[in-house]
C-alpha cells in the first residue's frame, strides 16, 4: 500500500518535471537551513519516498530513480521503499556510484538537472557544477516541485522562542558577539551571514520548538562589526523575548526579509559563511561584486567547547539523567514477564522518569528502543504496527537523551531480559570492550576522531566485526543531539580534540534479523598530564548507568578492563544512589557488584 502510493507520487512529480524540461530531480533531506533534522514542512524527500531517516538524498528520473544514503540506514531505507520504484543505493559500499557519478552515466549531454535552491547547500550545488561539467549539464535550482504537487503541506511552523539565561547558557550573548566579531577581523570579513539553526541559537541564547526534540527556532542571521540582524518570524516572539533582544542590540526583521537584506549588502563589503549551511538561493542573493570568504560557521568552532558554566551544568544534569536510566532499568527487569510492555509503551515509561526530573524539557531525540532483531537498525523507531513485546529473553537496545535546561543528555544501554544465547554474550562483551577501551584511553593533544575511531573498533575487528557508522559524535547545550565539528568516525577528520569538548562513545554490534548491541557513555575531553612529549590528554565521563554484567563473559575481559569496569560501577553507585528510593538503591548495588 504505502509503495503504491509512493509511486503515485514519484509519477506526479515526473509530470511536473516535465511541464519545466527537466530530466532529473534532486530532493535532498535538508531544509533551508541544512538542518540534519527539519521540521515537516521540509520533509519532501520522505513524502516522495517513504523513507524517513535523517539522512539520505532522492533522485527522481524517467530512466530510474534512486535513493542514496548511508550504513546507519540501510536495513530501514530497504523496508521502506519497497514498492516504490526507487532504487536503494548504499553510499560508501563498493561499486556503488555517488550522486554525479550516477548522473554522468545515466543522463545524456545537456540534460537539465533541478532542486529547490531554498532547501539545497550552496556546497551540493558547486559539486554538482564542477563534477558534472564534461556533460554540460544545465542546473536549475529556482523550483520547489515537491510544493507544486504535496497537497496540505504542513506550514513553516511558528512556536514560541524563550531565552537561555546566562547561568545555563554560562556566557552572555553579549560577551559571545564580541568574539565572534574578533574572529570575523581575524578572517578579515566586516560580515558574516549565518543560516545554521543551532549555532544561531547559541549565539543569540534563545530556544524555540520549530523542529522536534531539537530546541532551535528557524530563522537567519547577519552580523556585521556594528550590529547584530535577526530575521525571524515575529509571532514567536513574546514581550519577555522582545525586551530581551532589545536590551542587546538586536536588530529583528521578518524571516524572509534575509534575502532582501542580503541584496543590499554594499560592494565593499566581505561576506563570510559556511558553503555547506548556506543554501544556494541565499547566496544567489548577495551582490556579485562582494568578495566573499569561506569556512566553517565561527560560531561552530566556539560552541564546540564548552565554557565552564556548561560543563558544570552538564555534570548536574547527567546525574539527574543517570538517575531516570537507572529507575528505568530497575522498573524494566522487576516488570518484564509481570506486565505487558511493549518498545512504545517502554519509551514511554521511561519518558515518565525523566519528567521527574528537575529542569526537565522534552526527549533530545526520538527513542530507538529495539527488542531482538529491531536494534540491528540502528535508527529504529517503533510503531504501533511493527513492535514487539518484551518477553524474560533476549537484548532490547533503548538508545535515548533529555534535555534539562542545564544541558542536554544522550546515553544507550543494551538490557538484557532474560536468557540469551552464547553469541549474543560474545557480541555484548565485545561492545563493552570497545567502549572500555575509548574510555580509558591517554592520548596526545593533536589527535582527531579519525585517528582514534579505531582505538574502540579493535576488539570487534579481531572477530571479523564492523559497525557502518561513526564511534561517537559532539552533543550540543540544550541543541541538536549531533554537533560538529569533532566527532570519533572514520572518515577524514581533522579537528583536533580540545578540552572542553563533548563526545560520545557508541561502539556497536548489528546483526540483521538477529540482535543489536550499543553501549553508550558521553564524555569530555581534558587535560591529563604533559611530560616533555607534550600535553597528554584523556576522556571524563560524564554519565552513570551501568553496563549488564548479565551480558559479560568476565572472562573475555583483560584484568586492565575488569579494573576499569568495576571503578566504573563504584562511580555509578556513589553519584546517582543518593537520587534513588531503597528499592531502587538496592537493585543498583547488585547491578554495580565487582566482578
Amino acid at each position: 500500500m504505502e509503495g503504491r502510493k509512493m509511486k503515485n507520487r514519484v509519477e506526479l512529480l515526473l509530470n511536473k518535471m516535465k511541464e519545466h524540461g527537466i530530466d532529473a530531480y534532486v530532493i535532498p533531506s535538508s531544509d533551508a537551513h541544512i538542518s540534519e533534522y527539519v521540521a515537516e514542512h521540509w520533509k519532501s524527500r520522505a513524502w516522495v519516498s517513504g523513507f524517513t531517516g535523517s539522512a539520505g538524498t532522492v533522485v527522481i528520473s524517467r530512466d530510474g530513480s534512486g535513493l542514496w544514503t548511508d550504513g546507519r540506514y540501510f536495513i530501514q531505507a530497504e523496508k521502506q521503499i519497497e514498492g516504490s520504484g526507487i532504487e536503494l543505493f548504499k553510499m560508501g559500499q563498493p561499486g556503488v556510484p555517488t550522486i554525479t557519478e550516477w548522473f554522468n552515466k545515466n543522463l545524456s549531454n545537456g540534460s537539465t538537472i533541478g532542486f529547490c535552491g531554498e532547501s539545497t547547500s550552496l556546497l551540493f550545488k558547486r559539486n554538482l557544477e564542477k563534477e558534472c561539467k564534461e556533460k554540460e549539464f544545465n542546473i536549475v535550482s529556482e523550483f520547489d516541485l515537491v510544493d507544486d504537487i504535496w497537497n496540505n503541506r504542513p506550514n513553516i511552523p511558528r512556536t514560541q522562542v524563550f531565552v537561555l539565561e546566562d547561568k545555563y547558557a554560562g556566557c552572555s550573548f553579549k560577551e559571545k558577539l564580541n568574539v565572534v566579531r574578533q574572529k570575523m577581523q581575524e578572517k578579515g570579513a566586516t560580515t558574516y551571514v549565518l543560516s545554521s539553526l543551532d549555532d544561531i541559537a547559541w549565539l543569540f541564547n534563545i530556544r524555540g520548538n520549530d523542529i522536534p526534540n531539537y530546541p532551535v527556532t528557524i530563522s537567519y542571521a547577519i552580523i556585521t562589526l556594528d550590529e547584530a540582524n535577526l530575521f525571524i518570524d515575529e509571532s514567536k516572539l513574546d514581550n519577555k523575548v522582545k525586551e530581551y533582544l532589545k536590551g542587546n542590540d538586536i536588530n529583528v526583521f521578518s524571516y524572509e526579509e534575509v534575502f532582501n537584506k542580503a541584496g543590499e549588502l554594499k560592494k565593499d563589503d566581505v561576506i563570510f559563511f559556511n558553503s555547506s549551511k548556506l543554501n544556494s538561493k541565499l547566496y544567489m542573493a548577495m551582490p556579485d561584486g562582494c568578495k566573499k570568504k569561506e569556512g566553517r560557521d565561527i560560531t561552530t568552532d566556539l560552541k564546540a567547547i564548552k565554557n565552564e558554566g556548561e560543563l558544570a551544568n552538564l555534570r548536574k544534569c547527567h546525574i539527574k539523567d543517570s538517575a531516570a536510566m537507572i529507575n528505568f532499568i530497575h522498573w524494566l527487569d522487576t516488570s518484564v514477564g509481570k506486565e505487558e510492555i511493549t518498545e512504545m509503551s517502554a519509551d514511554e515509561k521511561l519518558l515518565e522518569f525523566r519528567k521527574e526530573q528537575d529542569l526537565f524539557i522534552g526527549r533530545s531525540f526520538d527513542t530507538i528502543a529495539g527488542y531482538k532483531e529491531h536494534a540491528a537498525m540502528m535508527h529504529y523507531k517503533a510503531t504501533e504496527q511493527q513492535q514487539y513485546k518484551l518477553e524474560k529473553k533476549g537484548l532490547f537496545l533503548v538508545d535515548s537523551g533529555g534535555h534539562y535546561m542545564d544541558g542536554t543528555t544522550d546515553i544507550t544501554r543494551t538490557m538484557v531480559l532474560g536468557d540469551i544465547t552464547e553469541e549474543e554474550k560474545l557480541h555484548f562483551t565485545l561492545v563493552a570492550k570497545g567502549h572500555i577501551s575509548l574510555n580509558k584511553l591517554k592520548f596526545l593533544h593533536g589527535a582527531t576522531g579519525s585517528k582514534l575511531d579505531m582505538i574502540a573498533r579493535n576488539p570487534l575487528w579481531q572477530h571479523g566485526i564492523d559497525y557502518k557508522c561513526g564511534t561517537g559524535h559532539g552533543v550540543g547545550f540544550i541543541l541538536n543531539i549531533h554537533e560538529g565539528p569533532q566527532g570519533l568516525t572514520m572518515r577524514p577528520n581533522n579537528v583536533v580534540f580540545e578540552k572542553g569538548m563533548i563526545l560520545t562513545n557508541e561502539p556497536g554490534i548489528y546483526m540483521e534479523g538477529k540482535h543489536g548491541i550499543r553501549t553508550e557513555n558521553t564524555m569530555v575531553v581534558q587535560e591529563w598530564q604533559k611530560t616533555e612529549s607534550g600535553q597528554f590528554m584523556e576522556f571524563e565521563v560524564i554519565s552513570f548507568v551501568p553496563i549488564d554484567l548479565r551480558g559479560i563473559n568476565a572472562e573475555l575481559l583483560t584484568s586492565e578492563e575488569r579494573e576499569w569496569l568495576n571503578n566504573y560501577h563504584k562511580e555509578v553507585f556513589e553519584k546517582v544512589s543518593p537520587l534513588l528510593n531503597d528499592e531502587v538503591k538496592d537493585w543498583l548495588k547488585e547491578a554495580t557488584r565487582a566482578i
